[in-house]
Formats: structure tokens, C-alpha cells, sequence
């Protein structure tokens, strides 16, 4: 974590200094110099002391929100816009090295506001800007009674992370909406601890679906990451997160399957508990949660980490058709235009948000419907997925 601080820090720099050439391209003011540096002092104070911080062991989750947020606003505006005058370099280089063009410059810094604009909005009302994402999916051993069945998945709540009722409360409505078949959550309810869930549990007792509610956990639900008074109180932490899941009515699968049944036919629905690749525990089990999963039945598996679907689920004895998993909340910051996607996350999952597809399996990674870490979202907005099951082959 210290490296990759310091990775950005000397990145932050180096962007600086060569956006700082547009700034005096177009001005020579004394006090605009002042205030340029003068935030760049503070922001890169605020990142050593993250480091020092984060060295003593010390938690600093809200202070590296704020800081996260910070760096956002200033250094990704800054760093983009600099492609116009990349540009401008690499045609100067075969000119001699004339003097900058303010128009270039201008165009830097107006596409710099453009950007410092989008963040802005991502920061403080991305949080909540929910997006319905609806996909169709046929299969021909589908069973006939669910055929147009739908599924809304929910994934990532992050309750801890949560500050506006209004704003929650409008994502719950929308879930509501839907009027889906079945409700699915595919973990992260909490950050750390159940305490965080307690202010919200009237809201979403109100979720509904007529075939049932049914959640796994995820990484964060299990109280991995902060430090507990003694082993029995993370334990019991554990023991009340499960709980709260009852509490919103739904059921939560740990390493289990149950029967969905529908005019006297049934599909599986397949819950594991967090298994993650890397340095993420791998708490859950395909083999026990599918051992008494007929062979030839139809199979949906709700696994929080998608990375599990590539290690283990593509490659299990029995074929499951779909798997739904969240996890990465797509970083909460990217590009999604026209069919073009992309975010940082893509370098560290393969699969990461959105439909993916092998061997004749599926796997949906939800994008989260809360947040963690940044207080809000830029560009990769907040989703509720709703799929619909199909029985046959693809037109």
C-alpha cells in the first residue's frame, strides 16, 4: 500500500509540473502560481501523512476517503487534459520547438473543467444516480414453467458507507419496480460490522418478491479487515451479520442449494460463501454447496467474487448456467459510452462488470448498489440488474 502511494505521488508530480505549462501559457499571475502550488502542497502533505498513518498501523478509512476524492478532482483532470499537449509535443518536436499555442492551452483547460465538472457530480450525486441494467438469457434445457422468469440482483450495499436515507430509499424503489420473480443479493450488506446496517434494516425489509429473497456474503461481511477486542467478538460480529440478513427477510445460502419451484418444476438456486482469488480468503466451496444439486437440473449460483467463476465455477464437475457476483463495483470510477467500457479495475479482474460468457456458461458481475472507500461514483453509476430467463436458443 506505502509503494503504491508513493507510485502516485511521484505520478501526481510528473502530470503537474507538464499540465503547469498550459496554466503559464495563458497567465503570468502571480497569485493563480500561488494557488496552484499551494493546493499541490497540501494534497501531497495529505498523502504523506496517509503513508505515516497507514505505517503506524493506525485506521484511517475516512481520511482516505477524503483524500481519494481530493486526488480525483485534481489530478485526473489534470492528467487527461495533458494529452492535448502530448499532442502539441510531438508535433513541436518536428518544428523546432516553437513557442506553446495558446489555443492548445486553452483547449487543455477547458477540457480539464469539463472533466473537474463530471467528477464533481460522480462525488456528490453519483452515489445514488441508479442504473437499471436488463439482459435476456436463453437456454435450452431451461424448464419450460420459467420460461420469462426474472431475477433482480442486487450486490455490494456497503450500509456502513451510507448517509442519505432519501438516496437509499430511491435505489430500494426502484429495485421495488421491477416486479421481478425473484430477488437475489450477492454480498457485501456491511464494511465491518453489523452495527452499520442497523439504521437501514426498516428500509429494506421492504424489498419484495414473490418467489423469495436470497443473499450470499462477501469479503467485507465476514470483519476481516479492521481489528477486533478478541476473537469471540469478531465471531459474534459474523453471527449478527447473518442475522440481519433474516431480518430484511432474506435467506441467506451458505454453501447450500434450495429449490426455486414453479408449476411443479424447479431450478437451483446455489449459494457459496466469499472465495476470492489473490489475497482474499476462500471461505467458500462449490463441491459441498452443489452436493446434493441433481446433475441435470438448472442451476443459478450467487458467488461474490467473480474471479471465483474463472477458477473454480467454469471448470466444476457439474455445469452451472448462470453465476452472479459483484465485488468490484467496477472501482466505481470509468468510462461507459456507447458500448465502450473501460476502468482501472479491468487490470486487476477479467471479469469485472456486466455479461460474460464460456463454454455455454454465464457470468453477470453487478456493478454494487452502494459504495466503499470513494464517497460516490464517477462514470460507473450504481445498478440494479434485472435478467430475464428465456427457454430456447438465441435469435
Amino acid at each position: 500500500m506505502v509503494r503504491r502511494f508513493l507510485l502516485i505521488l511521484l505520478l501526481f508530480l510528473a502530470g503537474d509540473l507538464y499540465f503547469y505549462q498550459a496554466v503559464t501559457t495563458l497567465s503570468h499571475n502571480p497569485t493563480l502560481d500561488l494557488s496552484y502550488w499551494l493546493i499541490d502542497i497540501l494534497l501531497i502533505a495529505g498523502i504523506i501523512a496517509a503513508i505515516v498513518l497507514l505505517r503506524s498501523g493506525k485506521h484511517v478509512q475516512r481520511f482516505m476517503a477524503v483524500l481519494m476524492s481530493t486526488m480525483l478532482l485534481i489530478f485526473i483532470p489534470k492528467l487527461f487534459s495533458s494529452l492535448f499537449l502530448l499532442a502539441e509535443d510531438i508535433i513541436r518536436v518536428f518544428r523546432g520547438f516553437p513557442p506553446r499555442s495558446i489555443y492548445v492551452s486553452e483547449a487543455t483547460l477547458a477540457f480539464a473543467t469539463m472533466l473537474f465538472l463530471a467528477i464533481l457530480f460522480g462525488l456528490t450525486r453519483g452515489k445514488h444516480f441508479y442504473k437499471v441494467k436488463k439482459e435476456t438469457l436463453h437456454f435450452p434445457d431451461l424448464p419450460e414453467a420459467f420460461d420469462g422468469f426474472t431475477i433482480t440482483q442486487i450486490s455490494d450495499v456497503h450500509s456502513g458507507s451510507f448517509s442519505d436515507a432519501a438516496g437509499v430509499q430511491k435505489g430500494l424503489d426502484l429495485v421495488n419496480a421491477q416486479n421481478s420473480d425473484l430477488l437475489l443479493f450477492t454480498g457485501d450488506l456491511v464494511n465491518n460490522m453489523a452495527s452499520e446496517m442497523d439504521p437501514w434494516i426498516p428500509m429494506f425489509t421492504k424489498l419484495k418478491a414473490p418467489y423469495g429473497k436470497y443473499s450470499v456474503l462477501g469479503n467485507h461481511d465476514y470483519g476481516d479487515y479492521i481489528r477486533w477486542e478478541s476473537p469471540a467478538a469478531k465471531e459474534d460480529n459474523l453471527a449478527r451479520v447473518k442475522a440481519v440478513h433474516g431480518e430484511i427477510g432474506f435467506n441467506l445460502l451458505l454453501d447450500e442449494a434450495v429449490k426455486i419451484t414453479k408449476q411443479g418444476q424447479s431450478i437451483a438456486l446455489i449459494g457459496v460463501e466469499n472465495w476470492g482469488k489473490g489475497g482474499f480468503h476462500k471461505y467458500g466451496d462449490l463441491k459441498r454447496a452443489t452436493a446434493h444439486v441433481p446433475d441435470n437440473a438448472f442451476k443459478i449460483l450467487m458467488s461474490h467474487d467473480p474471479s471465483h467463476w474463472d477458477e473454480v465455477t467454469v471448470d466444476h464437475d457439474q455445469h452451472v448456467h448462470l453465476t452472479l457476483a459483484g465485488h468490484t463495483h467496477g472501482m466505481q470510477f470509468g468510462i461507459e459510452l456507447f458500448g465502450f467500457k473501460w476502468s482501472p479495475i479491468k487490470y486487476f479482474y477479467k471479469q469485472w462488470a456486466g455479461m460474460y460468457s464460456q463454454d455455454g456458461k454465464y457470468l453477470y458481475v453487478n456493478r454494487g448498489f452502494g459504495y466503499h472507500g470513494l464517497k460516490g461514483r464517477v462514470g460507473i453509476w450504481p445498478e440494479i440488474t434485472v435478467l430475464t430467463l428465456k427457454r430456447g436458443n438465441a435469435a
